[in-house]
């Protein structure tokens, strides 16, 4: 009965409200949840939550005036997730009451600068600020406990400013502009992903030692470099590029998932040697679209290198 009385989430996904007029709000919430929604202004009511832990604005129209209110509203300073992806932003909202703040997300907005990141709490473990038109990467070094950070379908052209990103686990920067991998070092990031960019080499990896997925597709790289010091890497994601052989990940014992699709590849000849770290690992292997793959036997021929492979292409095996 005490649960009844005190609800800490209120869950009002798809209910297509254009305001809050009908709806109560409890001060017990912790949670609270806007998602897709018609909102365009923040119930004044929000800002008077004085434990509320999660807000999600999810898919709704608020715009940088609607959503000022809340960056003076002291009763909710102990927010640690705030969601307000895919609204109607041109700005980094002020959030820097949020001294707790772990998770901030404003992907799918028309945000163009990163510019205010810099008032965000260094506690933040998560940033989201994909499909935006960001330029620079900016306002970030003091996110010295980030573990995701997600600047996907942006306009950014260089990779800085990650030096100080010592837990960064997960960093995500396809459908970019970005020519040249630097990575400052970080050696305890275990997920990138640089597709569709404008890379032509894969150098800039090497110490990242822990990485275990490594997405690469849709890029201009000719050779395969840099990769040998990645024992740790599960996925290996290079298709779509201008690749004409195989090289580099023979001491690649972890690998389960090689994309080679859609390259130059001539011929299966050297395979066995050229993946022998991963040939009882290997599950799937995709090589489509390469001349290697009109070779006769080409699918038995993959059968018999690796014997464990669940996946040749698009055809899957019991």
């Amino acid at each position: 009965m005490s649960e009844e009385a005190s609800p800490t989430l209120l869950d009002l996904t798809s209910y297509q409200l254009h305001d809050l007029e009908s709806v109560e709000l409890p001060l017990s919430l912790t949670e609270l949840d806007l998602t897709t929604n018609r909102l365009s202004a923040l119930d004044p009511r929000i800002p008077q939550l004085p434990n509320l832990k999660k807000l999600s604005f999810r898919q709704n129209l608020i715009t940088d005036a609607a959503i000022e209110p809340l960056s003076s509203s002291h009763l909710i300073s102990h927010l640690e997730e705030l969601v307000l992806r895919d609204n109607k932003l041109k700005k980094i909202p002020d959030v820097a009451i949020f001294k707790k703040l772990l998770v901030l997300d404003v992907s799918f907005n028309e945000i163009s600068s990163l510019n205010g990141l810099s008032k965000v709490s260094s506690t933040l473990r998560e940033l989201y600020v994909s499909k935006n038109d960001v330029t620079k990467m900016e306002e970030i070094e003091h996110f010295h406990e980030l573990q995701i950070l997600e600047l996907g379908s942006n306009r950014l052209r260089v990779m800085e400013l990650l030096d100080n990103m010592k837990n960064l686990q997960e960093l995500w920067l396809g459908r970019n502009r970005i020519r040249t991998v630097n990575l400052c070092g970080l050696k305890c990031i275990k997920k990138i992903s640089l597709q569709s960019n404008r890379l032509t080499s894969m150098n800039g990896f090497q110490g990242c030692v822990a990485l275990e997925e490594l997405y690469l597709s849709h890029n201009g790289i000719a050779k395969m470099e840099g990769l040998s010091t990645l024992v740790n890497l599960r996925v290996l994601d290079v298709s779509a590029n201008k690749l004409t052989e195989i090289n580099d990940i023979e001491n690649l014992t972890k690998l389960e998932d090689l994309w080679l699709n859609d390259n130059n590849i001539a011929s299966l000849e050297g395979l066995a040697k050229a993946i022998a770290g991963a040939r009882e690992k290997l599950t799937t292997i995709y090589l489509e679209r390469n001349p290697c793959a009109q070779s006769p036997n080409y699918t038995s021929t993959l059968r018999h290198i690796f014997p464990n492979i669940e996946q040749i292409d698009s055809e899957v095996y019991a």
